[in-house]
């Protein structure tokens, strides 16, 4: 081997590790950039459909159910008519998903739309709910009745159904001792700290409430009791003001009292992958869930809208 050749080889191992990313950019690069344009137009064309599409802020409960249903099943498909579900663990961030305009629509409770419609948030009530509410007691407690909570621990979401009937549960009963509620927006860590043994009794909805009874936590209170319903679906007034906008409520009303009927007539048990979908709920705890009517979208009742004036909500 020659001088020069030796050279000329050492020197093509010394560049060999420049220019191997230079080769493979070359080799990569039109496909590279195709890839990404292609994706780019992808998102664009999503983005247009999400901006044309009924966005709805829904959580992880039964009574957003029959949303779930229509969309699954292809009924709004059927009727026509774009809806995008935005799915959240908590009800406050269905809240500021509609003040900040990201939703037109959300799946609420009056306790909270009431108080956003006195903070300036324009709504309007598309129908009630068949929501419910059950304060569970922890059995590894001992928490048999709401007398046994003083000096106890009650999650719940602060400026909500839950909260509201919380303390109207505790203030029924005046424990000799102080109630501790703590706040607790996400609804899915509410059910843990109570399956974990870190709280003494929680307010769920369904389909929570059924996984806590499922495995022997008590039932302390229940709003269905107390001829309180308080479950709305509430729209943005000046979100939903155009012709197009009320062309889609009017068909996304027709939808939700499809998914209705067929709700009431096959029972929920029949859409058990749909809950276990969207809730993330347990086949066993399916099975327990109770029967449930799902009534078409009706204004909510008055007594119920009255229930929310002069609350005086705790601030501490």
């Amino acid at each position: 081997m020659t001088l020069t050749s030796s050279v000329f080889r050492l020197a093509l191992l010394r560049c060999l590790p420049c220019l191997l990313p230079a080769l493979l950019l070359c080799g990569c690069g039109p496909s590279t950039t195709k890839e990404k344009v292609e994706r780019q137009k992808k998102l664009s064309e999503e983005r247009l459909r999400d901006s044309l599409a009924l966005k709805i802020a829904v959580t992880p409960t039964l009574d957003c159910l029959p949303f779930y249903v229509a969309s699954e099943r292809g009924i709004f498909d059927t009727l026509g008519v774009q809806v995008s579900l935005k799915c959240k663990t908590a009800q406050m961030d269905c809240d500021v998903a509609m003040q900040k305009g990201e939703v037109e629509c959300m799946v609420s409770d009056l306790m909270r739309t009431e108080r956003l419609l006195r903070l300036g948030t324009p709504l309007h009530y598309l129908g009630a709910t068949n929501a419910y509410w059950q304060m569970i007691g922890n059995r590894k407690a001992r928490i048999k009745d709401i007398k046994s909570l003083g000096d106890k621990m009650v999650a719940m979401a602060r400026y909500s159904a839950t909260d509201y009937l919380a303390t109207l549960a505790i203030d029924s009963v005046k424990p000799s001792n102080p109630v501790f509620r703590i706040q607790v927006n996400d609804v899915y860590v509410r059910l843990m700290m109570l399956l974990n043994n870190e709280m003494d009794a929680v307010m769920l909805p369904e389909p929570q409430a059924s996984e806590a009874r499922r495995v022997n936590h008590p039932v302390l209170m229940d709003s269905r009791e107390k001829d309180i319903h308080l479950g709305v679906i509430a729209v943005h007034l000046t979100r939903v003001a155009g012709e197009r906008r009320q062309h889609q409520l009017a068909l996304l009303t027709q939808g939700y009292d499809m998914a209705c009927d067929s709700l009431n007539e096959k029972g929920v048990k029949h859409y058990a992958d749909i809950i276990k979908k969207y809730c993330h709920t347990k086949d066993a705890t399916v099975k327990t869930l109770p029967p449930l009517s799902f009534p078409h979208l009706s204004p909510p009742r008055q007594k119920d809208i009255n229930r929310t004036r002069n609350v005086k909500w705790r601030t501490s």
